[in-house]
């Protein structure tokens, strides 16, 4: 008779092998729409500082932030911000103060409420698990690399 832990790794191991992406993924979606597929680590980085701040010339980036002490947020200060919690809230801070944007990131309290505002505000990016991204949104590749496959700087 096969246990429930028995039956709980064979099915990491089947999603593993097909390169499915794990809960520890974290994805950075736009709109279906957005004409960009791909962006390099550099570029995703660029996009989250507020160095970036349009897609095109007629098309604004909006930055969509989880708001604190969810597990997707605390992958991307670390991993893109490469900050702490207060460096980064004092990052934005300093940006706004020396008027280099009117305001920081909008923060959105669960992949709901993202997925509803990326699919209403025209150029917003925003992150959330992998697992739970719609079918609406679009997942942007970091690298060539989607959420589940080797080498995806996400986890």
């Amino acid at each position: 008779m096969i246990t429930i832990k028995q039956l709980v790794l064979g099915f990491s191991l089947l999603l593993a092998s097909c390169g499915a992406a794990s809960a520890a993924d974290v994805a950075i979606v736009v709109r279906p729409d957005l004409p960009i597929e791909n962006l390099t680590f550099a570029e995703v980085r660029k996009l989250f500082l507020g160095e970036r701040q349009f897609w095109s010339s007629n098309l604004r980036v909006t930055l969509l932030i989880r708001a604190p002490a969810v597990r997707e947020r605390d992958i991307v200060l670390r991993d893109i911000y490469q900050m702490t919690e207060a460096q980064y809230r004092q990052y934005w801070i300093s940006k706004v103060f020396r008027a280099e944007l009117s305001a920081g990131p909008k923060i959105v309290y669960s992949s709901e409420m993202a997925t509803e505002l990326v699919s209403a505000i025209p150029g917003s990016v925003a992150f959330m698990e992998a697992t739970k991204v719609p079918k609406e949104l679009k997942i942007l590749k970091i690298d060539g690399r989607l959420p589940g496959e080797k080498g995806y700087p996400l986890r």
